[in-house]
């Protein structure tokens, strides 16, 4: 068994606000620990706010939990400062199968295109992921950033105001109060801080169950996501196969809806059913097992007054096609800058209330897919079975079938259409990928990449085209970074962003999604833009 599990990364230790009668008031206080509660506060921290992250945990979470993490989030955690050390540790892969009964039906490629710094996917066990981030938050408390990672510290109660929240902490050491002008929680699915407000989740509770066995094995599978339908060894159900570091590999059987679950996680009928998959004489290791129900569901509001919820706090999807950790890292991508530019008094309160318009439309559009993934997984009647079946034949030999066939549609970043926060596109002849609420795809740049040189502030963009070096309105400040089609000689430049338009300027926001684009420089159309972009408009 993997020591990580065992290790404090975080351990108790007291602080001043345990020895003071009148509670310290701090600017941010994030509950969870978990990768997107560290992702929200190492956002601001590295943007020079005030946060304190309180975990009734120290360590690592138990098991593989979530494994894979797309191209999107991982261009995310550049900007955050621990994205090289996941892609370095991961698994990188970008090739899928899919399986009918014993038959392969088709493959695929999720990202033919080149000209990206990042893969289209990593595996990687959550244990890492919190490990390598937590890294980043020491090294942030190294450099002076106003960051505290505080271990064995459990929030019992939350009350909000229209000024701030206060919590009531329990420690090895008693109780504390303490005092934030915002709040994120970041607690998971069950959330507490979500009971502790008596709000709740809408949406669906799928009838079936899916074991997931994390199984530490030499194999020669190939780097892929192999899915199976109907297989001769879980005939009826569906299996998923995945390969993550250090020789662990993900298993997932579909078991049906009424089981005992506590059974049905005892070894001896885990082994079973993993050597009818891998073959009798297979040698392997338990390291981790779970059942999970699918469940499509999310608050109604992700913000309240001065609560936020991100990630499982405030949604949950099935696991097929890895949306949860990775549209919970969008969340606070879409956030933490909207939370500092109100914080700085350089945007109004009500910017906030674009992350519930963005963020919901965001989860709306992973619980369609992922609820249509589940649909096609485990199909409700006789009928939908056969279409099911029918749509797997066809598309074994023809091309037209294969966009139906649904083991799980793969994450990727939402596009906010509709944001009040976008401008109307002004380059009618631009690529449809960076229209207005799209995020920035990647492209070579020079000897680098395009979104390392984009950070995470406003920039104009220009490719092309004249433009001042900085644009600036209501102390908003949109820097210039200049580029030529030339200085891409595989074209994936001007492909992504000119399309038939021989010059543009784009205003590019924080979470390095598109707010305005144009063909040419005009000083108040950028002005009006950064104001929309920042809630002023």
């Amino acid at each position: 068994m993997n020591k990580i599990f065992e290790v404090p990364l975080y351990p108790y230790a007291r602080v001043a606000d345990q020895d003071v009668q009148t509670p310290v008031k701090h600017a941010v206080i994030v509950i969870g620990a978990g990768p997107i509660g560290l992702a929200a506060a190492i956002d601001l921290a590295q943007a020079g706010h005030e946060v304190v992250v309180l975990d009734d945990n120290d360590k690592v979470s138990w098991g593989s939990r979530a494994v894979c993490y797309a191209k999107r989030p991982l261009e995310i955690l550049d900007r955050l400062g621990c994205g090289e050390p996941m892609v370095k540790k991961g698994v990188v892969w970008q090739r899928g199968r899919v399986f009918y009964d014993e038959r392969e039906v088709y493959d695929f490629d999720l990202l033919p295109e080149k000209g990206h710094r990042r893969p289209a996917f990593i595996n990687l066990q959550q244990y890492y992921f919190e490990r390598y981030m937590v890294d980043r938050v020491r090294e942030l408390e190294q450099e002076g950033a106003p960051i505290e990672l505080r271990g064995s510290n459990k929030v019992l109660s939350v009350d909000a105001d229209d000024d701030g929240v206060t919590v009531q902490v329990e420690t090895p050491e008693g109780t504390y109060t303490a005092r934030a002008d915002w709040l994120i929680a970041c607690d998971g699915a069950a959330s507490p801080t979500r009971a502790m407000m008596g709000l709740d989740f809408v949406g669906r509770v799928f009838e079936d169950n899916f074991l997931i066995a994390d199984v530490v094995m030499e194999a020669g599978f190939p780097t892929e996501r192999w899915f199976w339908f109907d297989p001769p060894f879980n005939r009826g159900q569906s299996a998923l196969l995945h390969k993550q570091p250090d020789n662990v590999w993900r298993i997932d059987l579909q078991l049906g809806w009424d089981i005992d679950k506590d059974e049905e996680k005892k070894p001896e009928n885990v082994i079973p059913r993993l050597k009818a998959m891998l073959g009798e004489d297979a040698k392997f290791e338990l390291e981790w097992v779970s059942i999970y129900t699918f469940q499509c569901r999310r608050m109604e509001k992700f913000r309240h007054g001065r609560v936020l919820f991100a990630g499982d706090a405030a949604h949950q999807v099935s696991p097929f096609g890895a949306r949860g950790a990775n549209s919970g890292l969008q969340d606070t991508d879409n956030l933490c800058w909207k939370l500092a530019l109100v914080m700085e008094g350089r945007a109004p309160e009500s910017l906030l209330d674009s992350y519930d318009v963005e963020r919901i439309h965001g989860a709306d559009e992973n619980i369609l897919n992922s609820t249509r993934s589940t649909d096609f997984i485990t199909p409700k009647s006789e009928t939908s079975r056969i279409f099911r079946n029918a749509v797997l034949d066809l598309s074994e030999h023809y091309g037209f079938a294969r966009p139906l066939v649904n083991s799980g549609r793969l994450s990727v970043p939402c596009v906010y259409d509709g944001s009040p926060l976008n401008t109307l596109d002004g380059l009618d002849a631009g690529p449809a990928r960076t229209r207005p609420g799209a995020p920035c795809p990647d492209a070579p740049l020079g000897d680098g990449f395009l979104l390392d040189r984009l950070g995470g502030a406003f920039v104009l963009l220009t490719i092309d085209a004249d433009a001042p070096e900085s644009v600036e309105s209501g102390g908003v400040a949109a820097t210039r970074l200049a580029c030529s089609a030339a200085d891409d000689p595989t074209e994936a430049l001007a492909e992504r962003y000119l399309g038939e338009a021989e010059a543009a300027v784009y205003l590019i926001r924080p979470d390095q999604h598109v707010a305005a684009r144009w063909p040419r420089f005009d000083a108040p159309a950028v002005q009006a833009a950064i104001d929309r972009a920042t809630g002023r408009g």
